[in-house]
């Protein structure tokens, strides 16, 4: 009972974080005035590492020597902002108005320099300073800000985030021309060191919030924060729980139109998927194409995917109470069919549909790490040439194998990935419950759910809303998508500080114009 008492209640992380996070405060080593005794430091420091790069250089009057890590540093940057500037600089020449780099820094901590040399930066040490240079010399190796493969849309904007997290900065503040956008920088990681930064707009979004996230963000202590999808479990409420809460996005747009409503976005260096939080269950079914289409054919698309996740969830189940208890829910003209292609097979239902599910999960894991023409063919091949033989050799049904396809295309239908993987999850003890209790099985198993989604409060927002609680209001853009200009007003669920927003008003009477 421990688990679905874990499953069933709120869980909130609020209580379990400590209110005051004290970080461990950086060693502090002084750079020393002698330059052999700083060199001798940072490679003893780096445990003599083969990618260490020692330059000494002769600037009239001083002695000097450039320390940095070739394996992430480009040469031709080095060799034209730092060296050909210090060598061919006049005598006496300011050191400081030599270099002209981009970026600059002042270092009297030895270790704070040292940390800069693992981002790329080179160190400039000077006989009889004691302070050091740090030149920013990274080498920038970027991908084309291309729209990502898996949040594909047919209308609207094409580009979407990277590995960078200035890019991804740049692209978020193309579409924000606000003073109010702000951005807070944080390093988590003891081995790692990644670079989190959390956006929002300071009018609009909750202080509280804000105070919430970011002091879940300083409680974590971990080697290892390599990326933003580490951060999930950090930040979730509710580890255990099948249902993502928090919405992962790599399209700018999506970032964008959320940060507008009160929300919170997470981008981390090296990772191209940005965390907006909080959200509510509904938002994993929408799309960006529901935006960028008129308002019939978003609203249709979007109960269409609704219904979707009834279809994938209940439909395997419904067809094994049927066949297992309730025949009489089955028209007449097509019992005698069923029944026919039924009792050949030896096997009851829910082995029918377990070996026919985990059968799909497999092509599709398959079709996922082949490359991309051998996956397509392993997907196609297997489903024709598997579906024909299981059939032929009486091991499944025909009723059975349409059950499977309507549910996996029903599967492929949300937009987001970590909710398609909850559906496909939550289907195998529904079938397992349908096939000990039949109807009263999937019901039970149903409310299970349904009080699951009702409990949910990730950040203190409701999950299930505008649902429960309900909220008719915040339905005309979370079920069904109205018209731009009844949307004069924000959701709800993340307590937004300004819940009016400006859409415009709709002329009366232009209906009728000719």
């Amino acid at each position: 009972m421990g688990f679905f008492s874990q499953m069933l209640s709120n869980n909130r992380r609020k209580s379990s974080i400590p209110a005051n996070v004290n970080r461990t405060a950086p060693i502090y080593k002084k750079v020393a005035a002698s330059l052999q005794e700083n060199m001798t430091y940072v490679t003893e420091a780096l445990y003599k590492t083969s990618d260490l790069v020692t330059r000494p250089v002769h600037c009239e009057p001083e002695q000097g020597c450039l320390l940095y890590l070739n394996s992430v540093c480009d040469t031709t940057k080095i060799h034209e902002e730092i060296l050909k500037p210090l060598l061919g600089s006049q005598e006496k020449a300011n050191i400081d108005q030599v270099l002209t780099a981009a970026i600059l820094k002042k270092q009297t901590n030895l270790e704070t320099a040292i940390d800069l040399m693992i981002k790329g930066y080179v160190l400039l040490f000077l006989e009889g300073r004691e302070e050091c240079l740090a030149i920013q010399a990274s080498s920038i190796n970027n991908r084309s800000a291309s729209e990502p493969a898996n949040e594909k849309a047919i209308q609207g904007a094409h580009d979407g985030f990277i590995e960078s997290m200035l890019i991804n900065l740049q692209l978020v503040r193309k579409q924000i021309n606000s003073r109010n956008l702000v951005v807070r920088h944080y390093t988590l990681g003891k081995m790692t060191k990644t670079e989190l930064s959390i956006v929002y707009l300071n009018d609009l979004v909750n202080p509280e919030l804000v105070e919430e996230i970011e002091r879940r963000i300083l409680a974590i202590n971990a080697d290892n924060v390599s990326s933003g999808y580490l951060m999930l479990e950090y930040l979730e409420d509710q580890s255990f729980s099948p249902f993502p809460q928090i919405l992962q996005t790599e399209r700018p747009d999506r970032v964008v139109n959320n940060l507008l409503e009160g929300r919170v976005a997470l981008l981390s260096e090296g990772t191209p998927a940005t965390l907006i939080m909080p959200v509510t269950f509904f938002a994993f079914y929408q799309s960006p194409d529901d935006y960028n289409s008129r308002s019939l054919a978003g609203t249709f698309l979007r109960l269409l995917r609704l219904f979707s996740f009834f279809i994938a969830i209940l439909l395997p189940a419904y067809y094994i109470a049927v066949v297992s208890f309730h025949y009489e829910v089955i028209p007449m003209e097509l019992f005698y069919q069923i029944k026919g292609s039924v009792e050949k097979i030896p096997y009851p239902p829910i082995l029918e549909a377990l070996f026919m599910e985990l059968t799909i999960e497999l092509l599709r894991e398959a079709g996922m790490r082949l490359p991309a023409p051998i996956g397509q063919s392993i997907g196609i091949v297997g489903g024709l040439v598997i579906g024909d033989a299981v059939v032929r050799v009486g091991m499944v049904s025909y009723p059975m194998i349409i059950v499977v396809s309507l549910t996996a295309i029903a599967s492929f239908v949300v937009p987001s990935h970590e909710m398609s993987y909850s559906v496909r999850l939550l289907r195998f003890p529904v079938m397992i419950a349908a096939s000990l209790f039949g109807f009263l099985g999937i019901v039970f198993s149903f409310v299970v759910i349904l009080i699951h989604l009702c409990k949910l409060e990730p950040f203190g927002t409701p999950y299930f809303a505008p649902l429960a609680p309900m909220r008719f209001k915040d339905w005309k853009d979370a079920i069904v998508r109205l018209p731009f200009w009844k949307l004069n007003e924000r959701p709800l669920d993340p307590h937004p500080q300004k819940l009016n927003q400006e859409r415009g008003v709709k002329e009366e009477g232009n209906d009728d114009r000719g």
